[in-house]
């Protein structure tokens, strides 16, 4: 297994970087396998987030249990999740804090107001 190294991540930039700068969201240390996947779990983000990206056009489509929108959710949790478990203790925290984990697969949004009676949002 190869060696492991500090790796600092943008995903707003959809970056990995050897050196620190000010686009810099977390600090990661990983091996070229997990450096590996973090990088495909980056693009599977910036892919499924243009993918719906096109499906918001789509008229009456309600977002509700779009296939794009759940693909986002999944690749987007997966990805915080990958840095989490990687991450120095200000990433793990800042995921923590940003509270985008939990956020994302407990908060379908069925309490907000409008879908008590809604037929067209199950």
């Amino acid at each position: 297994m190869s060696e492991r190294k500090t790796y600092y991540v943008s995903v707003a930039h959809n970056l990995i970087q050897d050196v620190p700068n000010d686009s810099n969201e977390f600090v990661v240390t990983m091996n070229d396998d997990e450096l590996t996947k973090l990088r495909d779990l980056l693009n599977d983000v910036a892919g499924s987030d243009k993918y719906a990206l096109k499906r918001t056009f789509v008229p009456y489509k309600s977002a509700d249990h779009d296939d794009a929108a759940e693909e986002y959710d999944d690749v987007t949790i997966a990805l915080y999740s990958y840095i989490h478990r990687f991450g120095d203790e200000n990433a793990r925290n800042t995921i923590e804090q940003m509270n985008i984990i939990p956020k994302l697969v407990e908060d379908t949004g069925y309490d907000d107001p409008g879908y008590e009676d809604s037929p067209l949002n199950k």
